[in-house]
């Protein structure tokens, strides 16, 4: 190893140890435990190993009601998100006057807190003994009959459930996004118009190609984020998530931890190694795909 590279290496080594401590020495801790039946964590005692663990995991009816939550939550949010996020990028690279303000007003449901979010939603959608909420209103006044989106069915709460995270995470997106279009080369515009080339092909044969680093960026990170949903349930629907049939596969570990019926370290440690392993899988997939898709140039 020459000088060079040994220097590179000194200055990866504290991020190399930050990393090596904080996760890949938790995530082989926690792998250890999810074999542990038993475990005891005041004690730090089990009395057997072997997949006990997973396999009352996988026949939970709480896990798979979080499984099928999070399922949902990822195929609806994911592309519904990117591609409104992709819609007003495209709105706001084309407007001149004012383009700064639009995206500043675009982007403050991203630094505002979560919760406060969450409550906003409850105030616009809950049924109360006084109001049936501001939507509710407006159902009504189409002709519609009150729908109770935070007590109520099913379809309702995963609606609701669906649109906050859509609109939380929209702000970052098309912030990534408007930038990623503002880098794309004018000239190449400029010779499509010259060719006449029609505004839809320009957009899928030069400004999609361009852009698409970022819009797969965009598709990991979302698949990512939406199999941690958690907060986004509890600000709607309260931390007993398992009654309200709301819960997450995050939500699904911490509740086997800290939750009523909690103390179960080695069941959410399994349950957290079942999600490891379906983002892990879900990410080389989209990496595999990348790979004739994304064009980096």
């Amino acid at each position: 190893m020459n000088r060079k590279n040994t220097k590179a290496w000194l200055y990866l080594l504290p991020a190399l140890l930050f990393l090596g401590v904080f996760m890949v020495y938790p995530l082989i801790d926690v792998f250890i435990y999810s074999f542990e039946e038993g475990y005891n964590s005041a004690s730090q005692t089990y009395f057997g190993v072997g997949a006990y663990n997973y396999s009352y995991v996988l026949h939970d009816t709480y896990f798979l009601q979080a499984v099928k939550n999070t399922f949902l939550l990822v195929i609806i949010t994911v592309p519904v998100s990117t591609g409104l996020a992709l819609l007003i990028a495209l709105c706001l690279s084309s407007i001149r006057p004012l383009k700064e303000l639009f995206q500043t007003i675009y982007f403050l449901p991203y630094v505002t807190n979560t919760l406060a979010v969450g409550l906003v939603f409850m105030i616009l959608f809950k049924k109360t003994a006084y109001s049936d909420g501001l939507i509710n209103v407006l159902i009504n006044w189409f002709g519609g009959s009150s729908v109770d989106f935070i007590d109520g069915p099913y379809w309702a709460k995963m609606f609701v459930l669906c649109l906050y995270t859509i609109w939380v995470v929209l702000p970052f997106k098309i912030l990534i996004l408007t930038s990623a279009l503002a880098s794309v080369n004018p000239n190449f515009y400029k010779a499509a118009r010259v060719d006449g080339t029609s505004r839809l092909r320009t957009f899928t044969r030069i400004t999609l190609p361009m852009i698409s680093p970022m819009v797969f960026y965009l598709v990991i990170t979302g698949f990512i984020g939406a199999f941690k949903a958690y907060s986004d349930a509890v600000a709607l629907f309260g931390t007993d998530l398992n009654a309200a049939g709301m819960n997450t596969i995050v939500g699904y570990v911490y509740d086997m931890l800290y939750g009523e019926g909690g103390g179960y370290p080695s069941y959410a440690a399994a349950a957290a190694i079942i999600l490891f392993a379906i983002v892990l899988t879900i990410t080389c997939i989209n990496l595999l795909v990348s790979k004739k898709h994304v064009h980096y140039s």
